[in-house]
């Protein structure tokens, strides 16, 4: 079986995400801040008439952003992802929607911080089945990389059940 991913770029390093809950890439735009909101949440950007709430990827992870923010890009999810509304997360750089067969995605995320591994679907290993490459060269290990799949759909869910147990 093969899985579509989205990867993208958070300080420096790969990550991606189900292809199926993204709806569109857009270039950094204005965004409004939201008075006394989340730390997370950047602000309001009115995209093509549409009121499409902004949450910093980077801040939810603890991840520092590799670029500046206007260099940034804004990944818009489906209104299904967060609760139906528009949401889109800031992310450094957007790649590429890539298939992946199964076999190259270790779920075994054992090793990785325990408030990390809800969030974290599996590492997907790229280059370890090419033997060879379609210019015939051989893979060489520096053609090998990791990408780690986060289900950014458990993240903003977290986000929202944190900042409400704040709440009460």
């Amino acid at each position: 079986m093969v899985v579509e991913i989205l990867e993208f770029d958070l300080g420096g390093e790969s990550y991606a995400m189900d292809i199926g809950i993204a709806r569109e890439i857009v270039e950094m735009l204005p965004i409004t801040p939201i008075p006394r909101a989340p730390s997370h949440v950047t602000g309001l950007l009115n995209l093509r008439g549409e009121i499409t709430t902004i949450i910093n990827l980077h801040y939810l992870l603890g991840i520092s952003p590799a670029k500046e923010r206007n260099e940034q890009k804004i990944m818009v999810l489906i209104p299904d992802a967060f609760e139906n509304t528009s949401v889109g997360v800031i992310v450094d750089e957007v790649h590429s929607v890539l298939t992946v067969d199964e076999i190259n995605i270790d779920t075994n995320i054992r090793g990785v911080d325990e408030h990390l591994t809800e969030y974290v679907q599996g590492i997907i290993k790229l280059g370890e089945d090419e033997g060879i490459k379609t210019d015939g060269s051989e893979n060489r290990e520096s053609d090998k990389r990791l990408i780690i799949w986060v289900d950014v759909k458990k993240i903003l869910t977290g986000t929202t059940e944190t900042s409400s147990s704040l709440l009460d």
